[in-house]
């Protein structure tokens, strides 16, 4: 989940890793984004050819249909992301550093998000007519117009800002062209009831970037981890994130997409203090998406 190209759920994941905290001054992680430059292989084969074939299964895509399903349906939700990501280190094994983001949005015109950490904390807000990115360490506020909807402002925020979060494609209104445009490879794995006590659904996912593992949840249809390895990373870094804390269709007062200490700290412009990395574009943003069809007799997946 990158910012390389319009390539679905698996570019978006480290996209927010790479450049979300870009406005707030904090430090970009290159760890995630583009990796070191290399020749790009297809993400859903080896690099020496096992003779496997790729394919794109029914039932996965059937899977991520549900997801956005539920997702779309949605005309509020909450969740927290806990998004890891290795970085290489002089010893040679990587370290891992974390972000967390506390998400809250309302369709189709309310979002916050707050991050705590690592690194310094950052906090973003969008009422429907402007999106302010707030530092609270250094009380410094950035805020610029925004469209009238959630995906205006992220693309805005992006291009003016470079800030980019790792689950974007959750937030917009149509997840299912987002998360499966560009896909070569989709398989289901199996089940699982290890992850937070919650029995999932695994899935396989790669486009010629990234190959991802997907746990869905069996029973909500909501997706809870979500790991990604990149094929033209020489070092095959692994980047991941798991959601939890879901609330869908809660109630959320206005006042919650916006921050008095934020309006009235003292201002910086609405821009990138850092360059975006190389080649970096946004994801689920762009016009030229052409995403998979839904799986032939898929259904809407019942929502709370």
């Amino acid at each position: 989940m990158r910012m390389l190209k319009q390539s679905g759920l698996a570019i978006s994941v480290a996209a927010g890793l790479f450049a979300c905290a870009a406005a707030m001054a904090q430090g970009v992680a290159p760890a995630t984004g583009t990796a070191p430059n290399a020749p790009k292989p297809s993400a859903a084969s080896g690099d020496v050819d096992s003779g496997f074939k790729l394919i794109v299964e029914p039932r996965a895509m059937a899977l991520l249909k549900a997801v956005s399903d539920k997702l779309s349906a949605a005309q509020s939700m909450s969740f927290t992301a806990m998004v890891g990501y290795e970085y290489p280190s002089k010893l040679g094994p990587p370290i891992v550093y974390t972000m967390q983001y506390d998400v809250t949005m309302q369709r189709p015109d309310k979002l916050r998000i707050l991050t705590p950490g690592d690194g310094p904390p950052s906090e973003f807000y969008y009422n429907g007519k402007e999106m302010v990115a707030y530092s609270p360490v250094e009380n410094l506020a950035a805020v610029a117009p925004a469209p009238p909807t959630i995906e205006g402002a992220l693309k805005a925020a992006y291009e003016t800002a470079s800030i980019f979060y790792p689950f974007t494609d959750l937030l917009v209104s149509d997840p299912y062209k987002a998360m499966t445009n560009g896909v070569v490879l989709a398989f289901y794995i199996g089940p699982s009831s290890v992850f937070g006590g919650v029995k999932t659904d695994m899935m396989a996912w790669a486009n010629d970037d990234v190959f991802l593992q997907i746990w869905v949840g069996a029973e909500d249809k909501l997706p809870r981890r979500i790991r990604a390895v990149y094929k033209n990373d020489p070092l095959r870094l692994r980047h991941e994130m798991e959601i939890t804390n879901w609330k869908l269709g809660a109630d959320t007062s206005a006042d919650a997409f916006s921050s008095a200490k934020a309006q009235a700290a003292p201002r910086m412009p609405f821009k990138s203090p850092v360059p975006p990395p190389k080649g970096a574009k946004p994801l689920t943003v762009q016009d030229s998406a052409k995403p998979v069809a839904p799986p032939p007799g898929a259904t809407p997946a019942k929502t709370n």
